[in-house]
C-alpha cells in the first residue's frame, strides 16, 4: 500500500513537473510570434523608410520628437534605439533556446555578447532619450521608464559575471530576468493595445496627453508584473509540490491566452496598418 502511494505521489510529480514545462514552452513560443512580428514592423516601417529617405522620415512616424532639425545628437540617438531594439527583440528569444545553446555554443555565445552589449547601449540611449530628447508622459512614467533602463543594466552584469564565472545555472535565471525586463518596449505595447481592443477605445488615460492611472500603472508593470511572474516560475519549478506546479502551468496558460490577444490587438491596431 505504502509503495502504491510513493509511486503514485511520483507519477503525479512528474505529470505537474511536464504540464508546467508544456505551460512553459506555450507562453514561449508565443512571445517569440510576437516578438518577431514587432521585429518585422520595426525594420519594415522604421529601418527601411530611414535606409531610403534618412533620418528625416522620423518626423513622419508617430516617435514623439523622432526627428528635430538641428538637433543631430538627438536624431542619431533615436535612429540608434530603433536599430537596438531590432536586435534585442529579433536575437533575445534565440538565447532562451536549449537545442541552440546545445548545438551552437559558439552562436550562443557571441549571440550573447551581441545582446547583452545592445541591452546596455539601448538603456543609456533610453535614459538620454527620456530625460533630454522629451517624449511622451508625465514624471511619472520617465521614473518608470528609467527604472527599467537600471534594472535592464543591473541584469545585464549580473547575467555576463555569472556566464564569466562558469556559474551557468546563475547565468541563465539572470539572463532569464534580464530578458524580461529588456523586453518591457513589447510587454508595453502589447498590454496598451490589448487594454484599448478589450474596453472597446482609451480607458483610464487622455489618449491626447497620454498621461492617467492606466498608463502609469502599465509604464511600472511592463517589467515588473514579468519579473513576478517569472520569480513564482522559478518557485514552483524549483520548490513547489504538484498542487503547485498545476498551479503555476494554469497561470501561465492563462498569461499566454491574454499575451496573444494583446499581440492580435497590436498587430491589427497598430503594427500591420503602418507596414
Amino acid at each position: 500500500m505504502a509503495d502504491s502511494l510513493s509511486l503514485s505521489g511520483v507519477v503525479s510529480r512528474r505529470s505537474a513537473e511536464t504540464t508546467l514545462t508544456t505551460a512553459a514552452k506555450t507562453w514561449f513560443l508565443v512571445t517569440l510570434a510576437g516578438q518577431w512580428i514587432f521585429v518585422v514592423y520595426i525594420f519594415a516601417y522604421f529601418i527601411l523608410s530611414m535606409l531610403g529617405g534618412g533620418l528625416e522620415v522620423l518626423a513622419d512616424t508617430h516617435l514623439p520628437n523622432g526627428f528635430v532639425a538641428g538637433e543631430t545628437v538627438g536624431n542619431l540617438a533615436v535612429a540608434a534605439h530603433l536599430m537596438l531594439a531590432l536586435i534585442i527583440i529579433g536575437t533575445g528569444p534565440l538565447q532562451l533556446v536549449p537545442q541552440v545553446r546545445a548545438r551552437f555554443p559558439f552562436f550562443h555565445r557571441w549571440n550573447g555578447r551581441l545582446y547583452i552589449a545592445a541591452c546596455f547601449l539601448t538603456s543609456m540611449v533610453g535614459l538620454f532619450m527620456v530625460w533630454t530628447r522629451g517624449t511622451v508622459g508625465d514624471l511619472v512614467q520617465h521614473i518608470g521608464i528609467s527604472g527599467d533602463a537600471v534594472l535592464i543594466l543591473v541584469f545585464g552584469a549580473l547575467a555576463l559575471r555569472y556566464a564569466m564565472a562558469g556559474d551557468i545555472r546563475a547565468h541563465r535565471r539572470w539572463a532569464l530576468r534580464l530578458f524580461m525586463v529588456a523586453s518591457a518596449v513589447w510587454f508595453y505595447r502589447i498590454g496598451l493595445m490589448g487594454w484599448i481592443f478589450a474596453n472597446g477605445g482609451p480607458a483610464g488615460f487622455d489618449p491626447k496627453t497620454f498621461t492617467g492611472p492606466f498608463l502609469n500603472f502599465l509604464t511600472f508593470g511592463q517589467y515588473l508584473v514579468p519579473l513576478f511572474i517569472l520569480e513564482l516560475y522559478f518557485y514552483a519549478r524549483d520548490r513547489a509540490g504538484a498542487a503547485g506546479k498545476y498551479a503555476m502551468a494554469s497561470g501561465l496558460f492563462v498569461v499566454s491566452i491574454l499575451m496573444a490577444f494583446g499581440i492580435f490587438a497590436a498587430t491589427m491596431g497598430m503594427w500591420l496598418p503602418r507596414i
